[in-house]
């Protein structure tokens, strides 16, 4: 006796599961110029590759005599996919049925998948549009009663947070728990202008406003707010750009913490010298200058992947290669805020190293930092309980970690460039510029007497600056071993090759 009958239905419930929330409402999602769920997967993941779990879960509808009529799929669907040949996790939320809504979803997928990543030690994706399952007030007459919220499920995203890399992307209106999935990542994007990410959405927000005018969708949670404060990491102009820079993100990670990062071919010389680094930092201290010309400089060409570009914005932190060798770096940016650390770079850089650590990436930190940034509107900010978690986030690290002193390290923002009781493997250039503060700020305070002392206190002043000026050199600092190394600009690529490949025999 064969089971082809049975084989038959499940070959139907497949087919009426691939449907989604019907031929309307997917007309209707692409009419909002966004991919359906099952068209995200394929366009993210290796053509091919991806197996589903729970393809057939669902409702289903049977007629008098107990034969199913229709299948009305759960708005989450998830599997097992490969991204440039290794296995990931991936999940997208279904708008189709029931815009994502807990009314329409079957929780313990999401809790399953989750659960898939921990336990096999997988890379997840999520790609969330709509509440991610959250509440609907229609669930309170499906079940009867209300209860007290609880996120079942939970503990695997917090435990995947400290075991595998996680990305979210964020493609359409956000809400709740879609929202919070968005957050607990290690890496999240939006669409500009089809993202919006909020607790809750203007409609909510007017009620329980008792009617008063709100934001649209883009006002109260659109992409330039939350890749500017920091709850979201970056912003791109298409799902296919989201899609871009999730492979490439996964492309420096392990698959699982513990693991070694993968080395790619580099057809990029360890001995190539720029000449233009000569002249990259300009003698006048007060003028910037292009960082991110200095990276692409020494690290391998084209390696340079930079996130949470817009916040934080006085530090730069990306992922790049030297020799093929995946290197976590945190960079000064003098072009905002002088390089100065507020409260938003402060908070930036300590999750950056954090997740360096947490992966095993060795960190290649290039230091043009005047101190934390001060005034009245810093302290308002709470800048120094930030800008000290900084600090310790990079003296709690355990990975091997670079310095060159591209300019300025002055003040406990300076110290915060290493750990300053380990071995400090360090560079500085010729342009290098430190001290416990700024010269320029601290001598009408340190010599106040003298000064006002002086029959000319403006010619006091300038014979004072003279004077200090000449200890100032790098030189002086260097015969005292207070710094390490002073390196030809040009010899930076290979010197940071060199670490790299020291680091990485360290680390496995």
């Amino acid at each position: 006796m064969s089971w082809e009958r049975e084989l038959e239905e499940l070959r139907r419930r497949r087919e009426l599961a691939e449907q989604m929330g019907g031929a309307e409402k997917v007309a209707r999602q692409h009419g909002r110029g966004k991919m359906d769920a099952r068209a995200r997967i394929a366009a993210l993941v290796d053509a091919g590759s991806f197996r589903e779990i729970g393809k057939i879960a669902g409702k289903g509808t049977n007629d008098e005599a107990g034969e199913l009529t229709d299948l009305a799929p759960a708005n989450y669907i998830f599997g097992r996919a490969d991204i440039e040949g290794r296995p990931i996790v991936v999940t997208a939320d279904d708008f189709t049925v029931r815009g994502g809504s807990a009314d329409a979803s079957i929780h313990r997928k999401m809790m399953q998948a989750e659960a898939m990543a921990h336990t096999m030690g997988l890379p997840i994706v999520r790609m969330i549009d709509g509440t991610g399952g959250g509440g609907s007030v229609k669930t309170l007459e499906t079940i009867g009663a209300t209860y007290i919220p609880a996120v079942h499920g939970w503990r695997d995203v917090v435990r995947n947070l400290e075991s595998v890399p996680v990305v979210a992307l964020a493609l359409g209106p956000t809400a709740g728990l879609g929202a919070a999935r968005a957050v607990a990542s290690h890496y999240s994007v939006m669409v500009k202008g089809l993202s919006q990410v909020f607790a809750a959405g203007p409609a909510v927000v007017a009620a329980i406003d008792g009617g008063q005018a709100v934001e649209d969708k883009e006002g109260l949670g659109g992409s330039d707010i939350h890749t500017r404060n920091g709850v979201i990491d970056d912003e791109v102009a298409s799902e296919a750009e989201a899609f871009a820079r999730t492979r490439r993100f996964l492309s420096y990670l392990p698959s699982a913490a513990g693991k070694p990062a993968p080395r790619a071919k580099s057809r990029d010389p360890v001995d190539r010298r720029e000449e233009a680094l000569l002249s990259a930092v300009p003698r006048d201290g007060r003028q910037a200058y292009s960082m991110r010309r200095i990276l692409e400089s020494v690290f391998d060409r084209g390696s340079v992947f930079e996130i949470g570009a817009k916040w934080g914005q006085a530090a730069i932190t990306a992922f790049a290669r030297l020799d093929g060798r995946v290197v976590a770096v945190l960079a000064s940016d003098p072009s905002f805020l002088g390089g100065s650390w507020e409260a938003r770079t402060s908070e930036k850089a300590e999750r950056f190293i954090k997740l360096a650590d947490q992966f095993r990436l060795p960190v290649v930190h290039l230091v043009d930092n005047p101190g934390f940034m001060i005034g009245a509107a810093a302290e308002t900010a709470g800048t120094i309980r930030y800008g000290v978690n900084a600090m310790n986030a990079i003296y709690r690290a355990t990975v091997p970690l670079c310095c060159v002193v591209i300019r300025r390290a002055y003040g406990i923002a300076g110290a915060a460039m290493s750990d300053g009781d380990a071995f400090q493997y360090r560079f500085a250039w010729p342009s290098g510029d430190w001290g416990s503060l700024p010269i320029e700020g601290g001598i009408e305070v340190a010599y106040k007497s003298e000064i006002e002392a002086a029959d000319d206190p403006a010619a006091k002043l300038a014979e004072i600056r003279t004077r200090l000026n000449r200890v100032r050199s790098v030189f002086r600092t260097a015969e005292r071993f207070g710094v390490e190394d002073i390196i030809d600009p040009r010899d930076t690529r290979p010197l940071l090759c060199e670490f790299a490949e020291l680091a990485w025999a360290k680390l496995f």
